[in-house]
């Protein structure tokens, strides 16, 4: 099979090898172990390569093609002009990577998955994916080139003979959208769950990038409160980096945190998931989501999640059965989280109905769903 993949990710080359961001090309590289040939429609990046497993991991293909186009934005006047001038070149190559492949990806939102959803237009009888890895909630306030893909993708006239992979189970869709996951462990890593007592220190961990999109602060400034006015005993470890954490440091140092709250930087995934097993809430108020693979990675150790109530997130949660959501007022969830801290059979059970459903999805299952999308059909 020839597989074709147009992305937006940013991809490095190094050592004679196609490098691109860690979660993005695991998850590929079980899509490739069913692929003949592959060509790569992306940006290469011109940032010095930094090599880092915790950060970037190499396309696991013996056969593939990097075919190189530029990063366009429409952020500002320079930036759309630039982009304009560079549009023939990468419809160009994304419609020869089209008439190329026998089966073609669109890896969504992204401007370049934009133009791949109207290329594709063309190529009717092909069979294609669109993996959508943002929020399909129909009611979400999104930017214009986001709504603009999601209805090309729900429109069967347009869209022939592609699966469109979404996160949750939404109403109004057509019988081409298809809810999806993704997962990162097998089967053999479903061990006992580490006992959890919700008393003496309770550890929260919060995993994922420090930047304003995931509200890192709110976490640390939720959890000092916890401390400061409910006199509990907690430890915060933060796992990740961004444009946060030099406000994060500079709170930690001038509340005097540094015993309660680390700052672990970005790290393999064996770290994290040792924190996850001894953890015993993830913290993530994020103002949007596709697949929070943080808060399926700690509900499959039993870290129970306190999440903000976005994207697919309330069903994953079973809408609180199996965590509890960042309220708008903060004080409702301090209430509601301090109510449940003196009921520790309510938490284990919530631990266990969380780490149940996430167990559903496995490595091995996802491969299995994987070989299925890739069988010749017509939508």
């Amino acid at each position: 099979m020839k597989f074709a993949i147009l992305s937006h990710v940013q991809h490095f080359k190094k050592n004679a090898m196609l490098w691109a961001y860690s979660p993005y090309v695991n998850e590929m590289n079980l899509w490739l172990q069913q692929v003949d040939v592959l060509r790569v429609v992306a940006p290469e990046s011109k940032h010095t390569f930094v090599e880092s497993e915790n950060i970037l991991q190499p396309y696991q293909h013996d056969n593939l093609v990097l075919e190189t186009i530029p990063s366009i934005d429409f952020l500002n006047f320079k930036n759309t002009l630039t982009s304009l001038f560079q549009l023939p070149i990468i419809l160009y190559k994304i419609f020869s990577a089209c008439l190329w492949a026998d089966h073609i990806q669109l890896r969504c939102p992204g401007n370049i998955g934009l133009l791949g959803c109207l290329v594709q237009i063309l190529f009717p009888w092909k069979q294609k994916t669109a993996k959508y890895a943002g929020n399909w909630d129909p009611k979400a306030k999104q930017p214009l080139s986001y709504r603009l893909q999601k209805w090309i993708l729900n429109n069967r006239f347009l869209t022939r003979n592609m699966q469109v992979l979404v996160y949750g189970d939404w109403p109004g869709v057509t019988k081409n959208i298809v809810p999806f996951f993704t997962a990162s462990y097998a089967e053999s890593e479903k061990t006992a769950l580490h006992k959890r007592t919700y008393s003496d220190c309770i550890r929260f961990v919060f995993v994922g990038s420090l930047s304003p999109n995931k509200n890192p602060m709110k976490s640390l400034e939720w959890v000092y409160q916890l401390q400061e006015k409910h006199e509990l005993t907690v430890r915060l470890d933060f796992y990740g980096d961004g444009s946060e954490r030099d406000k994060l440091s500079d709170f930690i140092r001038k509340k005097k945190l540094e015993t309660i709250v680390k700052l672990h930087g970005n790290q393999p995934k064996e770290v994290l998931k040792k924190a996850y097993q001894v953890a015993d809430f993830l913290l993530l108020p994020s103002q949007s989501e596709g697949w929070p693979k943080a808060v399926a990675e700690a509900m499959f150790w039993g870290a129970i999640p306190i999440v903000s109530s976005v994207s697919c997130v309330p069903w994953m949660l079973d809408f609180g059965k199996r965590g509890l959501f960042f309220e708008t007022d903060v004080n409702k969830t301090t209430e509601r989280f301090i109510s449940l801290i003196k009921n520790p059979d309510a938490l284990q059970k919530m631990a266990e109905l969380a780490a149940n459903w996430s167990r559903n999805y496995t490595l091995e299952r996802f491969e299995l769903e994987i070989k299925k999308l890739l069988k010749p059909q017509s939508l």
